[in-house]
């Protein structure tokens, strides 16, 4: 039953797959547009969140910052053979080809900049570093991921402190809350039904912290180093598992579940240069330590040997390179654009169909209006393009032998800030 245990399902495993496929780092008006290259020239009330220390070189005032985003998730779709590893051999499904669902999710932020204190400056940001609604409704798909969905809130206070004119630091906490439902059932796989089926809901509470170095060397001139740390996350809620007792669907348990999985420490490194004053260009190399993520070990009341077996993940740390440009064209309008290429973490021994993940290209584009003194709004677009991913059996331990394709993001934005 290898396979049918590596398809075992846990909020723990929605936050991780999440954070890493279909991350979201793009959490203001200005990431967004930029793809994220926003490390070094950070300007507005979305500093506080992605890098503190630059709220120390913000023109005096307070400045707030809201916007929501909406993120559109096509639906992935998988072509090829599925195989299933019973007591008495492996039993091929093929064709087992399926859609997962389109989804559209609403995601709201909020930023926060305080006036100076001495050389101290203060923030708080609330943001959605992640979230997820992925369902199957084609029968082997169900088998692993019927239902994945996940609510992400980060609640992240940060300083900044000035140590000269040229180089400050900052630093902040980071309290992250997810809540979600995971669902799988093999039931309806023909000729060869598979008893098994699993509802699972839980939520956490978990906290870590964030790190960063600023540096201007120049008026024009930017540099920036940034930390968030890893987060353990101890996930505990219920879950009812189901199975054939007998000849009869029970079942068989119904209560608590828990399990550790890190959210994994992420290191960003950046420069900014801007020429003529009006053109700004960064570049971006991220590092995520994606490596520690190697089980998901299921804790349960009692040994349940069909779920509570550790399932292999064997992630690997990935890189992220990102180019932004910002053009002051007038006055009042300023536009953006940004490309990013996002290695998965996932290898093919150990993909799954929670998260079928892939190397994606993005793209992005925005502008920001300065409405009055006071008031500055804009929209911006973020197109994240997976690449086609063919996996083979019997390098998968899922028993995946097929090509998953389409998927991605579109994300939009849209918000205001106000300086007073």
């Amino acid at each position: 039953m290898k396979f049918l245990k590596a398809g075992g399902l846990s909020l723990a495993a929605v936050m991780a797959l999440n954070a890493a496929g279909y991350k979201l780092p793009e959490q203001s008006i200005n990431s967004m547009a930029l793809g994220a290259a926003y490390v070094a020239h950070t300007t507005g009330a979305d500093t506080a969140y992605y890098n503190p220390a630059n709220m120390a070189f913000m023109d005096d005032g307070q400045y707030v910052e809201a916007a929501l985003t909406l993120v559109h998730l096509p639906s992935v779709d998988y072509e090829g053979a599925q195989y299933l590893k019973t007591s008495t051999g492996i039993i091929a499904l093929d064709p087992a080809d399926g859609s997962s669902k389109v989804e559209n999710i609403p995601v709201g932020h909020l930023h926060y900049v305080s006036p100076r204190f001495g050389n101290w400056r203060f923030g708080m940001s609330v943001a959605a570093p992640g979230g997820l609604s992925k369902r199957w409704e084609s029968p082997v798909q169900k088998l692993s991921a019927e239902e994945f969905t996940l609510k992400i809130v980060e609640f992240n206070p940060s300083f900044s402190y000035r140590v000269n004119d040229q180089f400050s630091v900052g630093g902040g906490v980071r309290i992250v809350y997810a809540d979600g439902k995971v669902k799988s059932d093999g039931r309806d796989i023909r000729p060869f039904p598979v008893p098994l089926k699993r509802d699972m809901e839980g939520d956490v509470v978990a906290f870590g912290y964030n790190l960063a170095l600023a540096w201007h060397p120049q008026n024009d001139l930017q540099f920036a180093v940034t930390y968030r740390s890893n987060v353990d996350l101890d996930l505990e809620g219920n879950a009812k598992l189901y199975t054939n007792v007998a000849g009869k669907f029970t079942k068989i348990y119904d209560g608590n579940a828990d399990v550790t999985v890190p959210l994994p420490a992420t290191l960003a490194v950046a420069a900014a240069k801007t020429f003529n004053d009006s053109l700004t260009v960064e570049l971006v190399y991220e590092r995520t330590f994606w490596s520690k993520y190697k089980e998901l070990d299921f804790n349960y009341d009692r040994s349940l040997p069909v779920f509570d077996k550790p399932i292999d993940k064997s992630w690997k740390d990935s890189n992220t390179y990102r180019i932004g440009l910002t053009y002051l064209y007038s006055d009042r309008l300023t536009l953006m654009a940004g490309y990013a290429y996002d290695e998965t973490p996932v290898p093919s021994r150990t993909l799954g169909y929670e998260l079928p993940d892939s190397d994606a290209n993005i793209f992005s584009l925005g502008f920001r209006y300065k409405q009055s003194e006071h008031l500055e709004w804009g929209v911006a677009v973020l197109y994240d393009h997976k690449k086609k991913r063919t996996i083979s059996f019997p390098e998968n331990e899922n028993g995946i032998d097929g090509t998953f394709s389409k998927g991605g993001a579109l994300l939009t934005t849209v918000g205001f800030q106000y300086k007073f």
